[in-house]
C-alpha cells in the first residue's frame, strides 16, 4: 500500500515575499481557486493581523476544498496565549489550520527574541494547546532547525517534541538559510523521525543551494510525509521548493509513484503547465523556458541528431511524456537543425511537404542564413511559419508597403508637463490603391503598430481586434551599432497568440518587420484570400 504524502502551498504566504511580488486581494482569490482545483492539500493564504490585504483576506471562508492555514508567531514571551493578539488575529481567521512558527535555533532564541529557552518551549506549548482546544489543526513550522539542530540538537529536539506532544498535526524542519545539502537533509530528519513519527513531520527548504527540490525529497526518503513549497518556486532570495517540479516527480518516476501518492490526480496533472503559465502571467512574469518539465524548452530538441531520434522514439531524449504535465513536444528549426526537425516543425504548423521535395534543403538553408543575420525561429513560430510558405510559393501579397515614418518628440503640453510624443506615417498600396494612415502611440513601436492596423482597405475587418500583447527586444550583437531582435506577440478576438520576429540594426525597423508578420499570418491563418 502506497504512503501518503501531503502538499502544502505556501505561495501566498512565502512567496509573497519575493522581490517585485505583490499580491492584490484579487490575485490572491484566483491563486487559492487555481491551487484547489490542482489539488494541493493544503493553502497558506498568509498572515492575518499582519497587514490589511491578508486580515481582508481570512475574514470569510474562501470555500476551498484544500485546508486553508494562516500563519503566525507562536505566543510571545511575558503574555498568555488567550491574551496575545497576534494569536488572537489567527484564531479570528476564517481558517481550517493555524500554521504557527517559532525558533527552533538557540542561538536565535538568545538574539532575535531575547527571551529564555525555557519560555520559547512555552510559547510553543501554550500556542498550540489553546488552538487545538478552538478545534483547529495546528502546525508548527521549526524555524532554522537544521541550523538550529547543528548548533544544539537537543533544543532544537525539544522544539518539536513539544509541539507533537501539545497536539501538533504537523512538526515542520525549515531549512531557513536554505544552506543546507541533501545528504544532511536525510541524516537529520532520519534522527528527528526517531522523536517526531513520519506522518507527523513535514520539510520546507529554500533554494539558496539550488537544492530545494532535492533536499525535499531527501526528507521524504528519511521519514517525512509532509512538503512545504510555492508555485514556480517563488520565495524570498532564491525562492522555496517548487511544487510545480516536485508534483511531476511524485506522479511520474517509479521510484516515487510506485511508494507514495499525493493528491493531485492525473487530470489535474495534465493542466500542471497551463497553472505554471498562468501564475506567471498573472504577476507579469516571463514564463522560465528551462523549467523542468513546464518550460516551453522542457521538450525541446535542437540538435539534428537527437531530433532525428525523438522523431524515431520520443524515449530517446524524453525522460517523461510532455503531454502528462499539459507540455508539447517541440522540434526546433536553427542552426544546428537538420531535416527531421524541420519536417517536424512543418507537421506541427500542418504543412505538409515530402522528405524528398528538394524545397525542403532550400528552406533549411534560408532558415541558417536568417539566423546567422540573428533571426530566431524557436520562439517564433508565426514567422517560421510564414517563411516556409514563402519558400513554398504560397504567401499571398494581400499589401505592399511603400513606406513608413516614425516621428518621436520631446516637448511640453498644455499643462507644462513634460512629455514624449510619438507619431507615425504608413504607406501601403491594397490592390494598387494607396492608402496613407497615421496615428499617435505611448512610444515609437505602439504608434507604428497602430498606424499600419489602421487602413488596409478589404482587409481591415480582419484585423480589427488584433492587439500587440507583448513586445521583447534581444541584442544579438553588442554596441551602438549592434543588430537587434524584436520579438512580438500578437492576440486576437479568440484568445490565440501567436510570436512574430524581426532584425535589423535599426529597433524601429524590426519592429515593423514583426507586425507586418503578425496581420500577413492572421490573414492567411484565416484563409483570407488576396
Amino acid at each position: 500500500m502506497k504512503e501518503r504524502v501531503y502538499l502544502f502551498d505556501t505561495t501566498l504566504r512565502d512567496g509573497a515575499q519575493t522581490t517585485g511580488v505583490d499580491f492584490s486581494l484579487h490575485d490572491k482569490v484566483v491563486i487559492a481557486k487555481m491551487l484547489d482545483k490542482l489539488g494541493v492539500d493544503y493553502i497558506e493564504g498568509g498572515y492575518p493581523g499582519a497587514n490589511p490585504l491578508d486580515t481582508a483576506f481570512f475574514a470569510k471562508d474562501q470555500g476551498l476544498s484544500s485546508r486553508f492555514a494562516a500563519f503566525g508567531m507562536t505566543k510571545r514571551a511575558g503574555v498568555s496565549a488567550s491574551n496575545d493578539p497576534g494569536v488572537a488575529s489567527l484564531l479570528d481567521a476564517k481558517s481550517d489550520t493555524i500554521t504557527f512558527v517559532a525558533k527552533s535555533w538557540d542561538f536565535h532564541v538568545h538574539t532575535a527574541l531575547g527571551c529564555t529557552l525555557e519560555e520559547n518551549l512555552d510559547g510553543i506549548r501554550e500556542s498550540i494547546t489553546l488552538a487545538v482546544s478552538r478545534g483547529r489543526e495546528a502546525i508548527l513550522d521549526c524555524e532554522h532547525f537544521f541550523d538550529g539542530y547543528k548548533a544544539n540538537p537537543d533544543y532544537a529536539l525539544a522544539c518539536a517534541r513539544t509541539a507533537l506532544e501539545a497536539g501538533a498535526r504537523w512538526v515542520v524542519l525549515c531549512d531557513t538559510n536554505g544552506g543546507t545539502l541533501p545528504e544532511e537533509i536525510g541524516r537529520i530528519t532520519t534522527e528527528v523521525a526517531k522523536t517526531v513519527p513520519g506522518d507527523h513531520l513535514g520539510i520546507h527548504a529554500h533554494d539558496d543551494t539550488g537544492n530545494a527540490v532535492a533536499n525535499s525529497l531527501a526528507a521524504i526518503r528519511a521519514g517525512a510525509r509532509h512538503i512545504q513549497g510555492t508555485l514556480n518556486g517563488l520565495g524570498e532570495r532564491c525562492g522555496n521548493a517548487n511544487l510545480v517540479t516536485l508534483i511531476p516527480i511524485f506522479k511520474l518516476k517509479p521510484e516515487l509513484a510506485d511508494h507514495y501518492e499525493i493528491g493531485v490526480g492525473d487530470g489535474a496533472l495534465a493542466t500542471l503547465t497551463q497553472v505554471s503559465r498562468t501564475f506567471d502571467e498573472l504577476l507579469n512574469r516571463q514564463p522560465r523556458r528551462q523549467a523542468p518539465f513546464v518550460g516551453a524548452a522542457a521538450f525541446a530538441t535542437k540538435a539534428g541528431i537527437h531530433a532525428s531520434a525523438v522523431l524515431k522514439d520520443p524515449r530517446t531524449y524524453e525522460h517523461v511524456p510532455p503531454e502528462s504535465v499539459g507540455n508539447r513536444r517541440q522540434v526546433l528549426v536553427s542552426t544546428q537543425a537538420g531535416k527531421s526537425n524541420v519536417v517536424a516543425e512543418l507537421e506541427r504548423l500542418g504543412i505538409t511537404i515530402a522528405r524528398d521535395d528538394p524545397r525542403l534543403a532550400r528552406l533549411l538553408e534560408t532558415v541558417k542564413d536568417k539566423e546567422a543575420q540573428g533571426y530566431a525561429y524557436e520562439g517564433a513560430d508565426a514567422s517560421f511559419f510564414l517563411l516556409a510558405q514563402s519558400v513554398l510559393g504560397r504567401v499571398p501579397e494581400y499589401f505592399k508597403v511603400e513606406r513608413f515614418k516614425v516621428n518621436v518628440e520631446r516637448r511640453h503640453n498644455a499643462m507644462g508637463d513634460l512629455v514624449t510624443f510619438s507619431e507615425a506615417t504608413v504607406k501601403v498600396v491594397v490592390d494598387g490603391e494607396e492608402l496613407i494612415s497615421a496615428a499617435e502611440g505611448d512610444g515609437p513601436v505602439n504608434a507604428l503598430d497602430r498606424a499600419l492596423r489602421k487602413d488596409l482597405g478589404r482587409y481591415q475587418r480582419h484585423i480589427e481586434k488584433l492587439r500587440l500583447s507583448d513586445f521583447r527586444v534581444r541584442i544579438f550583437e553588442g554596441g551602438t551599432d549592434a543588430v537587434t531582435r524584436v520579438l512580438v506577440e500578437s492576440t486576437d478576438e479568440t484568445g490565440e497568440s501567436w510570436t512574430t520576429v524581426g532584425v535589423s540594426p535599426n529597433i524601429i525597423d524590426a519592429s515593423f518587420q514583426a507586425l507586418t508578420d503578425s496581420i500577413v499570418y492572421k490573414l492567411m491563418r484565416e484563409g483570407v484570400r488576396a
